[in-house]
């Protein structure tokens, strides 16, 4: 039994490279526990899966974002 197919929301809203700097929209794609989530359940294609990842990466680095949430320092 196959799940329906989700859209990529990134494809959707024709976004060519996902921004490291927007904090909100990758805040979409954190679990409670700071992890991010798989494109299978918030139904990113490869391509931009690939990128939010990066680009999550690169904003903990830069603390932008937690990397645990609910953490203070």
């Amino acid at each position: 039994m196959r799940r329906p197919q989700k859209s990529c929301p990134f494809c959707e809203s024709r976004v060519r490279w996902v921004d490291y700097k927007d904090d909100r929209t990758l805040g979409r794609f954190i679990t409670d526990q700071g992890k991010i989530l798989p494109s299978r359940l918030s139904g990113t294609c490869a391509r931009h899966q690939r990128q939010l990842a990066t680009a999550i990466k690169r904003a903990r680095f830069l603390a932008l974002i937690p990397y645990i949430r609910g953490h203070q320092a």
